[in-house]
């Protein structure tokens, strides 16, 4: 099984065309294992139960947003490691500040493109091709 076959990958949004368009670009790439949070909450008790390798979030939610996701799944030991890419309709630096210093492993504007895609995921998990 090849490595984008065995790729589990969670995307969090609460806009379901969101999380739409990341799925379609996520499978253009060849990624086939996905699944998906409506919010930061149900992906926190997803990633408890059964985890993903990596996560693809986007910052502004209900219930817990991406930030505050990313530190809950830092938090946890076994999932303290999962790549984290958040997603955000404008580059605010001290969101992107806090990220960081949260252990956020990259970020992508929204609307996401499938080069910037590539590129955001590329530069957390190697190449995928």
């Amino acid at each position: 099984m090849s490595f984008l076959q065995q790729l589990k990958v969670l995307i969090v949004d609460d806009t379901s065309t969101s999380r739409m368009l990341i799925r379609d670009g996520l499978e253009q790439l060849g990624i086939r294992n996905i699944i998906h949070a409506n919010d930061g909450e149900q992906a926190l008790k997803m990633m408890m139960s059964t985890p993903a390798h990596l996560i693809i979030s986007d910052f502004n939610m209900p219930k817990l947003d991406g930030l505050q996701l990313l530190q809950a799944i830092r938090s946890y030991k076994p999932t303290a490691a999962t790549p984290f890419i958040i997603l955000t309709g404008k580059a605010d630096a001290t969101v992107l500040a806090r990220g960081r210093a949260l252990g956020l492993n990259n970020y992508l504007m929204k609307p996401v493109d499938m080069d910037a895609l590539k590129r955001a995921i590329e530069g957390v998990v190697g190449k995928l091709r």
